[in-house]
């Protein structure tokens, strides 16, 4: 009778076994079937999936270079700070005036080798020569104009030709 009872005991064990495998197989697909599913009617939720990996390195990098630029704000405030430290170590000498001739400051700027003469006087006379020529010109044609207006200026202008 014990032999029985061990026997049915040790089938009862199995059939529990087998059972609980059957459910447990059943309850894979069951969440196999519902995983296809939502694949097949819900893209979405990929993309969703997708768009947080994203978000996730987008914040990441973010991070990062919001660190990079703090620490470069603060490099570039240190490097103002020693620079306004030099300014004020450092006094700048006073300049002297000095009187240069405009040929010598040519022969500065361009080198020994250029020979460039600046005779500003020479050029202003010219200036001054062609503006006389001008109103020379300007002159004797006002002046004519006054001339041969009203009668006596007709007058004349017969008594020139004749």
């Amino acid at each position: 009778s014990t032999e029985r009872e061990m026997s049915s005991h040790s089938q009862q064990n199995l059939l529990l076994q087998v059972g609980q495998a059957l459910l447990e197989q059943e309850a894979q697909e069951a969440e196999e079937e519902k995983r296809r599913y939502m694949e097949e009617n819900c893209p979405l939720q990929e993309l969703c999936r997708k768009l947080h990996k994203e978000i996730d390195l987008v914040d990441e990098e973010r991070y990062d270079t919001d660190i990079k630029v703090s620490k470069s704000s603060k490099e570039i405030e240190e490097l103002r700070t020693k620079v306004q430290d030099l300014k004020g170590k450092f006094k700048k000498p006073a300049l002297k005036k000095v009187r240069m001739s405009a040929d010598a400051m040519l022969a500065a700027l361009l080198g020994s080798k250029h020979k460039v003469s600046m005779d500003l006087r020479a050029n202003l006379k010219q200036v001054k020569k062609e503006l006389r020529e001008e109103e020379k010109q300007t002159a004797d044609w006002r002046k004519n104009i006054e001339d041969k207006a009203g009668m006596d200026g007709r007058k004349k202008m017969f008594e020139t030709d004749a």
